[in-house]
C-alpha cells in the first residue's frame, strides 16, 4: 500500500502530462490526385510542409478511397479533381477541391477540417499574390475546398465516446470483481479445501470465469441499449460479430483478474492492484478519450499494456463503421494473446504457491 500510495500520484502526474493533448498533430493523410499537374504536385507539396498533416499514399483509383478511411489508414482524403489547374489558371472562380473526413472522432475531424481550411488559405494566398504580381489586378479566390465526414456526419461526441465508456466499465467491474472473488477464497481458508480436492486449474478458473463473463454480458446488452434510448446510438456492422469481440474482451479482462487474485493475498491488495490496472490504463491509454496518434512514442507503447485499446478500435468499427472481421480481426488476436498470456501466468504461478505449501 505504501508503494501504491507513493507511485500512484507520481505516475498519475507522467501519464496525463503526456497523454492529456487536445492537439492534433502528424496527421495521417491520403491523397487522390486526379488532376496530376505542376500546380496539383506544388499544392500537394505545400500540404506536406505543414507540421499538421503527414502524407501517407498517394493514389489514383477512387476504389481505395473507401478503405483507406475504412481501415482509418488515413484521417482524411484529399481530392484533387480533374482540371484542377485549368480552372485556376482559367482565373475561375470556384476550382473544387474536396477533403473526405474520417467522422468517427468528431472533435478531431472538426479540428483536421480547420487545419485543412487553413493550408487551402495560405494556398490562396500564395495563387493570389502571384497573379496581382502578373496582372496588377486582384484576382478571386481559386479553390473552393468542401469537407465531407464520414460514419459520424453531424459529428456527435456521444457517438464516439458510447465504446470507449463500454470498454472502462466492462474492465473495471470485472477484473476488480474477479480479483476479489478468488482473494476471498484465501482469506476465508476454502482456497486450500479447493487445493486438495480433485478439481483442476483448469476448471477452477473456468468457474469463476464464466458467470463474470454472463454478468458482464448483461451490462452490455444495458449499456447498449441505454445508448440506443438515449443517445441514438445505433450499431451499424454485425451483432454477431459485437457479441464475439465482446466475448475476447471479457476473457481477457476476467484473465487479469484471475492473475492479480493469484498474486495478492488480501482483498485490499488485489483492489488496490486491479483498479490500478484497470481504471487508469482503460480512460488514458486507450483511446477512449484522447487520440493515441498524438502522444509520445514511449506513451503510444505504453498503451499496448491494455486490451481496452483493441477492444474500443474494434468496437467503434463495428458501431460507428459498420465494417467486416477483415478490418480489425488484429484485434481479436491482441485480446486472444493478452488472454492466454495471463491466464498461462496465474497458472504457473498458483501451482508454485501450491507447491511451497
Amino acid at each position: 500500500m505504501m508503494f501504491v500510495l507513493f507511485f500512484f500520484p507520481v505516475f498519475l502526474l507522467i501519464i496525463f502530462g503526456y497523454a492529456v493533448n487536445y492537439d492534433v498533430k502528424n496527421i495521417k493523410l491520403a491523397v487522390l490526385d486526379y488532376d496530376r499537374t505542376e500546380l496539383s504536385r506544388e499544392f500537394i507539396k505545400s500540404i506536406s510542409s505543414s507540421s499538421y498533416f503527414n502524407i501517407v499514399e498517394q493514389f489514383d483509383d477512387d476504389s481505395r478511397t473507401k478503405e483507406i478511411l475504412d481501415r482509418a489508414e488515413a484521417k482524411a482524403v484529399l481530392v484533387i479533381p480533374k482540371g484542377f489547374s485549368k480552372d485556376i489558371y482559367a482565373n475561375k472562380e470556384n476550382a473544387k477541391l474536396q477533403f473526405l473526413l474520417d467522422g468517427v472522432d468528431g472533435n478531431t475531424a472538426t479540428i483536421i477540417q480547420n487545419y485543412s481550411i487553413l493550408a487551402v488559405q495560405a494556398f490562396n494566398s500564395k495563387l493570389l499574390d502571384e497573379a496581382s504580381a502578373r496582372s496588377g489586378i486582384k484576382a478571386v479566390i481559386p479553390i473552393d475546398v468542401q469537407p465531407r465526414y464520414w460514419f459520424n456526419p453531424n459529428l456527435e461526441t456521444t457517438i464516439y465516446l458510447i465504446p470507449g465508456l463500454i470498454a472502462l466499465i466492462l474492465i473495471v467491474t470485472v477484473v476488480i470483481t474477479v480479483s476479489l472473488s478468488l482473494v476471498r477464497e484465501k482469506e476465508r481458508g476454502t482456497i486450500e479445501q479447493i487445493n486438495v480436492s480433485s478439481i483442476t486449474e483448469i476448471e477452477l478458473i473456468i468457474g469463476k470465469l464464466i458467470p463474470y463473463v454472463v454478468i458482464s454480458f448483461f451490462i452490455s446488452g444495458m449499456i447498449l441499449f441505454a445508448g440506443f434510448v438515449l443517445f441514438g446510438v445505433v450499431v451499424k456492422g454485425s451483432y454477431l460479430l459485437l457479441f464475439f469481440t465482446i466475448l475476447l474482451f471479457l476473457v481477457a479482462s476476467t484473465a487479469i483478474g484471475i492473475f492479480i487474485s493469484v498474486i495478492s493475498d488480501s482483498q485490499q491488495v488485489a483492489f488496490s492492484i486491479a483498479t490500478f490496472v484497470s481504471m487508469l490504463p482503460a480512460t488514458i491509454l486507450s483511446g477512449f478519450i484522447f487520440p493515441i496518434e498524438s502522444m509520445p512514442v514511449i506513451i503510444q507503447i505504453a498503451t499496448n499494456l491494455t486490451p481496452a485499446k483493441f477492444f474500443i478500435v474494434a468496437l467503434r468499427d463495428i458501431i460507428i463503421k459498420g465494417v467486416g472481421l477483415s478490418v480489425f480481426w488484429e484485434q481479436w488476436l491482441y485480446m486472444l494473446i493478452f488472454a492466454f498470456m495471463f491466464l498461462a501466468a496465474a497458472t504457473i504461478i498458483n501451482k508454485k504457491k501450491i507447491l511451497k505449501a
